[in-house]
């Protein structure tokens, strides 16, 4: 069975040693009492459930998947998950991160987060049945109505009730502006909702007493496309005004999807026949409304990315270091054996060291963005708020996408070095695989993700939100360009700098010609852009290193070495990156449909 344990040095390491980040959160009003001690306890805590609670019952749960009662539309998740769960919400893990006038504890964004990373490696299907909750939280307590905040907020809160998206429509996909859903208006003011939904995660289950479901649906006067979307909140149970729960509301589980991995997590096909829902913010605008929800997810993505390449790495290299075949090519290194542990060979190694060197660059840009995300949400100063949501909407794509798609990459490697027990269920390191494509997929694919990135995010303000996350960075190399020590890191990234910002400028000149240039490039520069955050962030991250290598605590020494295999051997896909990225339109276009 596959091990894992909480990378808690490691995090601490960027949230007190890198990020700093309690005297950041503690300039917050709603966080100036953040300590050190309170958010390592946390982590401790919460580490030992993801360990010793979720994670055994990941194989298992992934073997037995869900079960629907097609008579009932009820769906029962695999063996141990309802009393994991039970665990979960005793424990008072729910509430984190939450308002505290809803009955949440007020700690910050990037604690939460962290959470969910050590959750995410220990079982991905499971936290996806809190973690989509949280996200109909944020959205209900960013625009419901005091009535919806009321009835509903604490429930989430406690999680006591569970919360979905409902969004997308069998011939839909991404392009919500085609959804046909349809809300019929009420004499008492809700809304009879009648339509289909598919790929619902945590759609139904048995975990709780009630699911709190966000729908996304028009209204009898709607305009076409996007801009005729509403949101409303269907539950399913009705709630009585004293909070307890009514009638069954007609929204029901017609099939679950037979999914190529998170086999764990109950993916519904569901139906609304009529069911009784209220309008959550402002009619047609609901598409805005779902997208606080939306990009909360899209960083919980890039969290359920992180916290596979992290879990698939460590069980990659317990097993290199013990798994013995062949000698090293300069002579045995283990004389005593027959073979050598296969973590000798090179090519092992850089396979290993790839898993490790995203992971630990996820970790630090998953964090920093959340540590953004706090400062837009709770700081009192208007232009700093502005600021961080500017730089938060920057980043989340490349959380989403870059981080996935590094995911991917890294279980596949972890699982090539099992070799053949790879491919076998009882490692573990197949479901990593399995578990980790989908990431790269849904809450918009990564080509989305790429197009919003370059599209709407870069050009679409002529880069004014790239250019002051640049000046972080030029003043950084400005600040340690004189550093002997830090040249192997500083001179790459400065470089990296100089290549994103004459990248940009000439694929926003195609633009200007040809609109198609930027799907043309979106997907490569992404990933060179992402390389230019995770460069940074390791260049940060082997400054500190750097000053304490002597310390005698090996964890600097390993940073070190794993940053300097990431300038080496990870960097420099950007150069292939980079031409192909400006190659541009011609080559794609050009062959007739006809021929393909």
């Amino acid at each position: 069975m596959p091990l894992y344990t909480p990378p808690l040095r490691d995090m601490q390491f960027v949230l007190h040693e890198v990020l700093g980040a309690v005297d950041e959160l503690k300039q917050l009003p709603a966080h100036a009492d953040v300590d050190a001690d309170t958010i390592n306890a946390v982590l401790e805590e919460g580490g030992k459930f993801a360990a010793e609670v979720i994670a055994p019952i990941n194989l298992s749960g992934d073997l037995e998947g869900c079960t629907l009662d097609k008579a009932t539309h009820e769906v029962k998740p695999p063996k141990g998950f309802k009393e994991a769960y039970a665990q979960y919400v005793e424990g008072g893990w729910p509430a984190l991160g939450c308002d505290p006038d809803y009955g949440g504890q007020g700690l910050p964004v990037v604690l939460n987060q962290a959470l969910y990373e050590m959750l995410n490696s220990a079982n991905q299907a499971w936290t996806m049945y809190p973690g989509l909750s949280h996200g109909a939280y944020e959205a209900l307590h960013a625009h419901g109505t005091d009535e919806q905040k009321k009835t509903y907020l604490p429930k989430l809160t406690s999680g006591e009730w569970t919360g979905t998206m409902c969004l997308t429509e069998p011939h839909c996909g991404t392009d919500l502006g085609l959804l046909r859903t349809k809300a019929e208006p009420q004499a008492d003011g809700s809304y009879k909702i009648t339509g289909s939904k598919i790929f619902i995660s945590a759609g139904e289950h048995d975990m709780v007493d009630n699911i709190v479901h966000l729908v996304l649906a028009r209204l009898p006067d709607a305009p076409a496309g996007s801009k005729g979307i509403s949101l409303f909140v269907v539950p399913k149970f009705a709630v009585k005004a004293d909070g307890s729960l009514g009638d069954r509301n007609p929204v029901f589980c017609t099939g679950l999807e037979h999914k190529m991995g998170i086999h764990a997590n109950s993916t519904c096909q569901i139906t609304l026949d009529g069911a009784v829902g209220t309008l959550v913010g402002q009619p047609n605008k609901g598409l805005a409304a779902m997208f606080v929800m939306m990009n909360a997810a899209r960083l919980g993505v890039g969290n359920q990315s992180l916290g596979l390449t992290e879990v698939a790495y460590q069980n990659a290299v317990a097993y290199a270091k013990d798994r013995i075949q062949m000698r090293a090519l300069s002579g045995p290194k283990v004389p005593s054996q027959p073979a050598d542990p296969i973590i000798v060979h090179p090519d092992v190694r850089k396979m290993l060291l790839t898993a490790r060197a995203y992971a630990e660059g996820g970790r630090a840009l998953s964090m920093y963005v959340a540590l953004m995300l706090d400062k837009a949400l709770s700081s009192d100063d208007a232009d700093e708020a502005k600021e961080a949501e500017d730089e938060v909407a920057l980043l989340t794509p490349i959380v989403k996408a870059f981080i996935s798609d590094n995911a991917w990459l890294a279980t596949s490697h972890c699982m090539q070095v099992f070799g053949g027990h790879g491919y076998i269920h009882e490692t573990g390191a197949e479901q990593f695989v399995r578990d980790a494509r989908i990431n790269m997929t849904y809450e918009g694919t990564n080509t989305v993700q790429s197009l919003d990135l370059l599209g709407r995010k870069i050009l679409g303000n002529n880069g004014a939100t790239l250019k002051k996350f640049g000046k972080k960075i030029a003043a950084f190399v400005e600040e340690e360009g004189t550093s002997e020590a830090m040249q192997e890191f500083i001179n790459p990234l400065a470089d990296i700098g100089d290549k994103v910002t004459k990248l940009t400028t000439e694929i926003g000149m195609k633009a200007f010609q040809n609109p198609d240039e930027v799907g043309a490039a979106a997907v490569d520069y992404l990933r060179v852009v992402g390389h230019l955050c995770f460069a940074y962030f390791f260049a940060r991250m082997a400054k500190v290193a750097l000053e304490k290598q002597n310390s005698g605590d090996k964890f600097y020494i390993a940073k070190l070495a794993t940053a300097r295999f990431y300038f080496a051997k990870l960097l420099p896909e950007t150069a292939s990156l980079i031409r192909t990225a400006r190659t541009g339109l011609p080559t794609l276009m050009e062959m007739d449909e006809a021929l393909f």
